[in-house]
This record gives structure tokens, C-alpha cells and sequence, in this order.
């Protein structure tokens, strides 16, 4: 029979011929070293991570523009289609709802797009969902129209 044996030589070669104490401490000489060249490495590449943010934030929001409008199409469409099957007017009913949904998306759209652009002009806060950009303190509020009309009311009752 047949059998070969293993080489009988050593996993640690010591190619500088230095004694074994010198290669017990060879590894973490090399993970120091390693350790080094990796903390330099990462120190020379400095990312903009502000910039990947504001680009992940735009794709981000594109997508959910993209939804939003698909969304509106296929609920419309759902809906119409199922009213025609229900009422037997195929495909009047189809039409006009997926044309209600594409509305409907678009409407959502614009919402976003303008929650969006007010969260990202300077001054805004980001309280709310419009980020309160642009409106002075009850500017556009019903509830504080009403307040401010009330209030103009006393002074000249008085």
C-alpha cells in the first residue's frame, strides 16, 4: 500500500533568520503594520458624507414620487375595473378612474415636491411636514386667520 506521507517541514518559515522569539512577535509586528497602512489608508480617503446623503435623500424621494404615482394609477385602475365588472360597463369605468388615479398621483406628487422643496430652503425648520420654510409665524393658517381677525375685531370694538 501506498500512502505519502506529509512534508515535515514547518507552517512558520522564517525566511530572515532571526531565532523563533522573532516570529512568535512577527504577526502582530504585521497587524500593527497592517493596522497602519489601513488608518492611513482611511485618513488619505476622506468621503463627503454630506454629499452621499443628499444623493441617497434625492433618489430616495424620486422613488417615492415614482410610487405615489403608480400607486394612484393602479388604485384607479382597480377600482374602475372593478365597477365595470360589477355594473357591466367595461371600459368606461376602467378609464375614467385610472385617469382619476394618474390626477390623484400627481396631486400627491406636487404635495411631496413641495414638502420637499420647503424642508431644503434656508430658514427651514423641519417641524412639520413643510418644514415651515417660508411662512411667517400664522402665515397661511386658517386657525390663526381666524385668531388674527378676532383679535383686530376687539381693537376696534373697543
Amino acid at each position: 500500500m501506498l500512502t505519502q506521507d506529509a512534508p515535515q517541514h514547518s507552517t512558520k518559515a522564517n525566511l530572515s533568520g532571526a531565532n523563533d522569539d522573532v516570529s512568535d512577535q512577527d504577526p502582530k509586528r504585521k497587524l500593527d503594520d497592517l493596522d497602519a497602512k489601513l488608518t492611513a489608508y482611511k485618513a488619505g480617503r476622506k468621503v463627503d458624507k454630506a454629499h452621499q446623503e443628499e444623493h441617497y435623500s434625492q433618489a430616495n424621494i424620486a422613488w417615492r414620487m415614482v410610487t405615489e404615482m403608480v400607486a394612484g394609477l393602479g388604485i384607479g385602475f382597480g377600482i374602475g375595473f372593478g365597477l365595470d365588472v360589477l355594473l357591466g360597463t367595461k371600459p368606461f369605468l376602467m378609464v375614467v378612474f385610472a385617469l382619476l388615479g394618474v390626477a390623484a398621483g400627481i396631486k400627491v406628487m406636487l404635495r411631496t415636491a413641495k414638502e420637499v422643496q420647503a424642508s431644503m430652503s434656508p430658514g427651514a425648520s423641519g417641524t412639520g411636514p413643510g418644514g415651515g420654510a417660508g411662512k411667517s409665524p400664522g402665515e397661511g393658517d386658517e386657525d390663526s386667520a381666524r385668531a388674527t381677525g378676532a383679535d383686530e375685531g376687539k381693537k376696534h370694538g373697543d
